[in-house]
């Protein structure tokens, strides 16, 4: 079964929500978004450089702020090739860039670069056309690949956080076989890329100083694998059956899972999910676009519950307000402790529920469409090591996404 995701406008494609007063760490500029142009703003920029001035509004430091600039604002000042886009800030370091072709016709539509930004800071930066990238292995901090050697895994980690998610070949596997769309944990405490050589090594549930897989997500949701909530039960999907990479580092890792239609409350509904990770971020963002196959004329209102694996001594805490619900537990095997968080839109929010294996958070779908965020922390990374400084994260993230760094296009000088 394959079913083309309904995606919208480019500028819309990732975290534009601003007009339902949500938008992450990063900023979209194109058609839609709101520019601010001076005077003869055109004329004396057309094929030259474009001066950004970048805004933070908050009242606390923000680090690793993804800016995002779309190809509908660079084209017209002559910038065709996003591949070879780049950018300075005002003491002229030059900045890393990465071009994504959102909607693979060949074509980058989006390029997107970060920085850190104090409390209330204001950043400018130039950008320009010169040669086209070409990155070198250590600048890569986000990455994600299908495996088919470990029964169709898909793995995806920045430089501080891993995940997984299941294929179908795990369903039936000799040896473990797992029928779950869980989102599983990779405890990670390096900032180097390490699916790669965890999965060649195939010893990745002991720690040799790197982490390991102290996580069983099992047919939970695990960090945030969601499902349909209907008739008072979770109706989750089974493994995924293809994936796509959209993006894949160095700063952005971006890829899409296809689930087969499953059951909700005797409707057939199938799935695409989309994840997105930045780099030096410990939460994903997670899309889910849905397809009901009812009869014409027939309609269906949907609500997705998202969860997290329910363990022994954790400590919970919910903010609707402000859009949050968070945990700090026991890890397995004595391997310390870690948060765990989802972060949604404070007005999709319905309630808090839950069933024998998860905390559930349920939403309100925009139409078939869903998003939140998800991630975790382990203290013996040493980043962030308690549960007052991991509900700070959560929170400032979440305040982050309601009030994104205002970025305009000012005159060149």
């Amino acid at each position: 079964m394959h079913f083309e995701v309904a995606r919208p406008a480019l500028v819309c494609e990732h975290e534009n929500v601003m007009a339902s007063g949500l938008a992450k760490q990063y900023f979209v500029i194109g058609v839609g978004t709101a520019i601010v142009l001076m005077g003869g703003f055109w004329d004396s920029l057309h094929g030259q450089t474009v001066l950004l001035k970048a805004v933070n509004e908050l009242g606390f430091s923000r680090s690793n702020v993804t800016i995002e600039l779309s190809a509908d604002l660079l084209t017209p000042f002559g910038l065709q090739d996003l591949t070879r886009i780049h950018v300075r800030d005002a003491a002229g370091r030059e900045l890393l860039c990465q071009a994504i072709d959102m909607d693979s016709d060949g074509r980058a539509d989006l390029v997107v670069f970060q920085s850190d930004f104090g409390p209330g800071e204001a950043k400018q930066f130039q950008v320009y056309e010169g040669q086209k990238w070409v990155y070198q292995r250590d600048q890569f901090k986000a990455y994600g690949r299908f495996v088919r050697e470990r029964c169709d895994d898909f793995a995806w980690e920045n430089d501080r956080v891993a995940h997984r998610m299941y294929g179908k070949a795990l369903e039936t596997w000799i040896r473990e076989p797992l029928t779950s769309s869980a989102v599983d944990i990779w405890s990670k405490r390096t900032s180097k890329l390490i699916i790669n050589d965890w999965y060649m090594l195939d010893n990745y549930h002991e720690d040799f100083g790197e982490g390991a897989d102290f996580y069983s997500a099992g047919s939970s949701r695990g960090c945030g694998g969601n499902g349909l909530w209907s008739e008072n039960r979770l109706w989750v999907s089974r493994n995924f059956v293809r994936s796509r990479v959209i993006a894949n580092g160095p700063i952005r890792v971006c890829f899409e899972l296809e689930y087969e239609p499953f059951d909700v409350a005797g409707i057939s509904v199938a799935e695409v999910k989309r994840i997105t990770l930045d780099a030096g971020h410990q939460l994903s963002k997670f899309e889910s676009f849905y397809k009901p196959y009812v009869r014409p004329g027939q309609t269906v209102q949907l609500v997705m519950g998202v969860g997290l694996k329910k363990v022994k001594g954790e400590q919970l805490e919910l903010n609707p307000q402000e859009g949050w619900f968070l945990k700090w537990e026991p890890m397995e095997k004595n391997a310390g402790y870690q948060g765990l968080a989802l972060v949604f839109q404070p007005s999709v929010y319905l309630e808090k529920t839950e069933d024998k294996l998860n905390h559930l958070v349920l939403v309100r779908l925009d139409g078939v469409h869903g998003t939140y965020w998800a991630g975790y922390c382990w203290d013996k990374a040493g980043i962030i090591t308690n549960p007052a400084a991991w509900k700070q994260y959560v929170s400032e993230f979440a305040h982050g996404l309601s009030s994104p760094v205002k970025v305009t296009v000012v005159r060149n000088q």
